[in-house]
């Protein structure tokens, strides 16, 4: 299990090269980099849907799958934030996970369309901000 880019192994490993760092070619994993498989699921974590899945699943509970979630925290840096399609939720979420009551309290579907409404009222209040009408 150790070659798993989600062992619980992973937070004594150092995060992966971004891509063009001249680093020698990574191992792949069903045809994607530890980088490419990492930077999907960090971002997944923007999604409080998913989130709630994962609390379903009881993985919000797991050791190893909290000390992962610790070791993420390095996409928060550079030069891997650059990578980030969605940074405000998936930062935002990844900082939550951390508290062990919003573990246990993303089960509720209150909670998960709260932060859904969130952040969809973020993204519009964004483009008003960046895209003001002229009109």
């Amino acid at each position: 299990m150790a070659s798993d880019p989600m062992s619980v192994n992973s937070s004594a490993r150092e995060p992966p090269a971004p891509p063009g760092s001249g680093a020698d070619e990574e191992p792949k994993y069903g045809g994607y980099t530890r980088f490419e498989l990492e930077l999907e699921f960090v971002q997944a974590l923007g999604n409080p849907l998913y989130l709630n899945h994962l609390a379903s699943r009881k993985l919000l509970s797991n050791p190893a799958f909290i000390a992962y979630l610790d070791y993420l925290q390095y996409w928060s840096r550079p030069p891997y934030l650059k990578y980030i399609t969605y940074p405000g939720p998936t930062f935002k979420n990844l900082q939550l996970l951390q508290q062990e009551k919003f573990r246990q309290d993303i089960i509720s579907p209150d909670l998960v369309e709260r932060l859904r409404v969130e952040g969809m009222k973020a993204g519009i209040d964004w483009h008003r901000e960046s895209f003001p009408s002229t009109a």
